[in-house]
């Protein structure tokens, strides 16, 4: 499909002209390179193009009285503005004129590619074995993510039992999601349950169902969330706070499939793909006996374990355009906001990113979401300590952890724990600091 679109680079830089012309080529559009804007002016005159990639800073025409000039004369041709010089009242200035993005050299070219794909609305496949179709607006952009989608992209297929983990807020349900959307099972229920959000005496009546007059209250029969989900798929979220009383009759249903109501005398059979998840360490809730062993392996068939948004650097630019597009919003990050954006700790993972997105798109005042416009939080790059010094909150997380692991005998699952993260979170942040 991108060949059917002819896009105009335009720098008076010419290496940076054919690098992004290459760039782009390479991506399968037709490219026009020209040298500054009143060559383009030119070449609009001559020829249809779809879109115009432009540098800001040039002789003669620069690049936002092109966009203006573009613009007077009726054309509403995507455009998106690269500079090396980023400034605030520029980029306020091209989004009024309509243009789709503003970029910073040095541009990520990965960036540059997806910019233009969005402005043409072209869907882009970043891995072959993870076609855009299959991620329908799942956004995956770092490494190591990229791999744990296409490996559940593989897992979906199968009729395999899985577990996900990871902290609260990594997207452990928006996985569950994929994988039963790619699934065999696709067309049929997607039922989930939040195993720790009910008063644990209901927990049994809401999986498997019960009769009229089963226990106080219940007024009429219901059918549970397994027979919801016949055919399809049941996504137990924070399987870790499940009852253990209740674990026995899970285990049974995943080995034959068949269970009985409360109050009945009746077995059901239903065929249901499980898929679990848990931010807590279920191996050490297994050594504690608070949850069964053999329903442990049971769930652990493929397991995947999703990395903390801190760790998926990639991501938390496009996820906060994501999140403020589905508020309604129109704003923009500057270039210094998305700087600290990605250099945040985000203990809240991508549900702390989502809110802030929200409030940005409410609370901000002007199309460019610039520093100010973000919580507090951000603004505190240096902690004062006891002796007045100013002291960095990555400083700060890196003496937390060598705290942690002098007070466990360097004890590594101890120390996360202590640190309330997970104990892979742990080794990443070891090698990040280069912590022995």
């Amino acid at each position: 499909m991108p060949e059917r679109y002819k896009v105009v680079v335009v720098d008076d830089d010419r290496r940076h002209c054919d690098l992004f012309a290459d760039v782009l080529t390479q991506a399968g559009f037709k490219t026009i390179k020209a040298g500054d804007g009143a060559e383009v002016l030119e070449i609009l005159e001559s020829q249809h193009v779809d879109m115009i990639v432009s540098d800001v800073q040039m002789p003669n025409v620069d690049g936002i009285s092109l966009l203006k000039q573009v613009r007077e004369q009726g054309n509403a041709l995507p455009f998106i503005l690269v500079t090396a010089f980023p400034a605030v009242r520029d980029a306020v200035s091209a989004l009024k004129l309509g243009a789709v993005d503003y970029l910073e050299k040095p541009v990520d070219l990965e960036e540059l590619q997806q910019a233009v794909f969005d402005a043409l609305n072209i869907q882009k496949s970043h891995n072959p074995l993870l076609p855009e179709e299959a991620l329908n607006g799942v956004i995956v952009k770092s490494p190591q993510m990229i791999n744990l989608y296409s490996q559940a992209l593989m897992v979906a297929k199968s009729e395999s039992t899985v577990l996900i983990t990871g902290e609260s807020g990594t997207g452990k349900e928006v996985m569950a999601n994929f994988i039963h959307r790619n699934s065999l099972r696709a067309e049929k229920p997607y039922i989930a349950l939040n195993c720790a959000a009910m008063p644990k005496e209901l927990i049994a009546a809401e999986l498997f169902g019960h009769t009229k007059g089963a226990f106080t209250g219940a007024t009429a029969a219901r059918k549970g969330k397994f027979r919801e989900a016949d055919g399809g798929t049941l996504f137990l979220d924070e399987i870790g706070d499940m009852p253990i009383e209740l674990q026995a009759s899970l285990l049974r249903v995943l080995e034959n499939g068949r269970f009985t109501p409360v109050g009945s005398d009746q077995e059901v059979e239903v065929n249901v793909r499980i898929i679990a998840a848990t931010n807590k360490d279920l191996p050490n809730q297994v050594a504690e006996k608070s949850f069964r062993e053999d329903l442990f392996y049971r769930l652990n068939v493929i397991a995947f374990e999703l990395p903390q948004l801190s760790e998926r650097i990639e991501e938390i630019v496009p996820l906060m355009k994501f999140y403020l597009k589905k508020s309604g919003s129109r704003k923009r990050l500057s270039p210094l906001t998305e700087q600290l954006l990605k250099s945040y700790i985000w203990p809240g993972n991508v549900r702390e990113l989502a809110n802030i997105a929200q409030r940005c798109a409410i609370l901000a005042p002007t199309d460019v979401i610039l520093p100010e416009h973000l919580p507090p939080q951000f603004a505190k790059n240096c902690i004062e300590d006891s002796n007045h010094n100013c002291v960095s909150m990555e400083e700060i997380e890196k003496q937390a952890i060598i705290d942690a692991l002098k007070s466990t005998d360097g004890n590594r699952t101890k120390a996360a724990e202590v640190l309330k993260i997970s104990r892979r979170s742990l080794l990443y942040k070891l090698k990040r600091y280069d912590i022995s």
